[in-house]
């Protein structure tokens, strides 16, 4: 005999940048003898994280490139149950400086509580320039687009303005040369 399992699955997407330290923590509530898996994955499809009947943990990893990754919770129970029953799933994602433990730094590098500040400020301003900087050099690429296409209208405009102008004036010798034919004008 054939038996079938229902399917619930929902994702998250987020995109991050390259070398980002990503973190996260989960924990399904699950009250029914349904089984859920998590699953990570980037967009070409490399799994970064996959656990089978998840209940609660932590999963990291850095990113190798910008990308766009994919959080995954999968339920499966058995078709004779009825439908998919309702859980509750907290995920804890951070990434790039407030993925960071700072408190585990302090612990080994001994440092004091103002220095931990400071190293936590200093990577934060770390973070905001590789954004702006980001964002800089995505700003000169939409510009770049934007000239080209600015460009390409414009000879294309011009090519057209010729066009048209060209077959006003084959129309205007058509014309006369049909009515001269005709004995309209002379």
């Amino acid at each position: 005999m054939f038996t079938a399992n229902r399917i619930w699955r929902k994702c998250l997407r987020e995109e991050i940048h390259k070398d980002v330290l990503v973190t996260g923590e989960y924990d399904i509530n699950d009250e029914s003898n349904t089984k859920t898996n998590l699953k990570i994955t980037d967009s070409s499809g490399h799994i970064l994280y996959l656990k089978e009947d998840a209940t609660k943990g932590k999963f990291a990893f850095t990113t190798e490139d910008y990308d766009m990754f994919e959080v995954c919770f999968e339920s499966k129970s058995p078709m004779g149950s009825g439908r998919v029953p309702d859980q509750l799933v907290n995920l804890d994602m951070k990434h790039g400086v407030e993925a960071k433990n700072y408190e585990e730094i302090a612990k080994v590098e001994k440092l004091k509580p103002l220095e931990v500040e400071l190293r936590r400020l200093e990577d934060l301003s770390e973070s905001i320039v590789n954004d702006f900087a980001y964002m800089k050099r995505r700003e000169e690429e939409m510009r770049d687009t934007n000239e080209s296409t600015n460009t390409r209208v414009l000879y294309f405009s011009i090519f057209s303005m010729c066009c048209l102008i060209g077959l006003a004036t084959w129309q205007v010798f058509y014309l006369r040369r049909f009515f001269k034919a005709k004995k309209l004008i002379e």
